[in-house]
């Protein structure tokens, strides 16, 4: 399930006054020569923020631009994610362009999804299923051993940074990617997630790092690209998925395949919400009640459902659909239409959709989102005591 940005309220330093500043620039720039000048001062700083670890300008920047002024944001975020997922390296004379790439896999099931170590055979057949289908002819590769869940991942840009950095200087170096598990956080178990494989590619500096840039069909070859990976990397992938359904992304960079995998796994945490409650209540899913209101606090930046059974205010689960990027809730159809749409598909025939804008509340004790009743309050999802909730892992 996706992670939403946490909504900072620290006082701007100069750091993020500066930030804003230069992002601002690039927004209202009149031509591309003066876009490159806002351009390189503000990779400059982003880059040296990151390097230091200080994190905290950034986000700030970020939150502050996020209300104010969309593309001064999309600049600013643009900027800091290269900084953190793509670097240079010097080996011998030559220079290394390293790219931090995820290969996400959306997947639910009525079983704890997996996450952990991958086998070297199978560390072997990814690599070689990435280099034969995605990459381009001379890049070199790094597959970190690990399936990462969300929570696994890093949380910060210095933190990725540090991650690319050091899958980067093996990808150059032609070494053995290893992973310290015991550094790495437990995973939350959840109905539907997203598990990746992660990656570093590195390049000649100027050179190509996928295979469709090297070829003349442009989209198509990505297309091309998708097909081959999933036909061939899939089996690979269901035994470290054993009991879950799932979906293949096509492998790129690290945050847009993220935001990508984010948006894919929405409707696969509704169907799977559905099925949950259809097998611990033992109802139909025509017995459901589904309750949809949007959350944010200036305007929505994610919908929530609460699920009921039908004439009760008892909400039993919810799910948390989030909005990304240009998504717009004013927009029809939009985003909360594919949601409607999902819950139709799934057998719902009672939908209540409150209006108006709630604050997006957590639980104090265990920090779960709260969902909308059916009497518009805000309360804690709690199974009904008979229901049968075990979740067992696949053997």
């Amino acid at each position: 399930m996706a992670r939403t940005r946490s909504k900072s309220h620290h006082r701007l330093t100069r750091d993020a006054e500066r930030l804003i500043a230069l992002a601002q620039g690039l927004g209202a720039s009149g031509s591309r020569v003066e876009d490159r000048f806002w351009e390189a001062a503000t990779a400059t700083l982003a880059a040296r923020l990151i390097e230091n670890g200080n994190d905290m300008p950034l986000e700030s920047a970020l939150d502050h631009l996020w209300t104010k002024n969309l593309p001064a944001y999309d600049g600013l975020v643009e900027a800091v994610e290269a900084a953190s997922e793509s670097i240079v390296i010097e080996r011998d004379g030559a220079r290394w362009e390293v790219l931090l790439v995820a290969a996400p896999v959306v997947a639910w099931s009525r079983y704890a999804i997996a996450s952990g170590a991958i086998g070297r055979e199978d560390a072997q057949a990814l690599t070689v299923q990435l280099q034969a289908h995605v990459l381009a002819e001379g890049a070199r590769i790094a597959l970190s051993p690990w399936l990462y869940s969300i929570d696994q991942l890093p949380q910060s840009y210095s933190e990725l940074l540090k991650l690319t950095q050091r899958l980067g200087a093996i990808a150059v170096d032609g070494q053995v990617p290893k992973v310290d598990a015991a550094k790495l956080p437990e995973t939350a178990q959840m109905l539907a997630d997203t598990r990746f494989v992660i990656a570093a590619v590195a390049a000649p500096e100027g050179a190509a790092h996928f295979r469709w840039q090297q070829e003349t069909t442009g989209h198509a070859g990505r297309t091309q690209s998708a097909e081959q990976w999933i036909a061939q990397a899939r089996p690979t992938l269901a035994k470290l998925l054993p009991g879950c359904v799932f979906e293949c992304l096509l492998p790129d960079a690290y945050y847009v395949n993220c935001r990508e995998s984010d948006r894919c796994v929405r409707p696969y945490a509704v169907r799977a919400a559905v099925a949950f409650l259809e097998s611990a209540l033992k109802v139909p899913a025509a017995k459901l009640r589904a309750v949809v209101a949007g959350f944010g606090e200036e305007r929505v930046d994610e919908y929530r459902i609460g699920f009921t059974l039908h004439g009760e205010n008892d909400v039993a689960h919810g799910v948390v659909w989030p909005l990304f990027g240009r998504e717009d809730e004013n927009t029809r159809p939009g985003p909360v239409d594919e949601l409607l749409a999902q819950l139709k598909e799934c057998g719902l025939t009672d939908v209540v959709e409150l209006k108006g804008l709630f604050t997006p509340e957590y639980c104090e004790e265990c920090g779960a989102p709260l969902f909308p009743s059916p009497d518009s309050g805000i309360v804690h999802a709690e199974l009904p005591e008979e229901a049968e909730t075990t979740t067992a892992h696949f053997h």
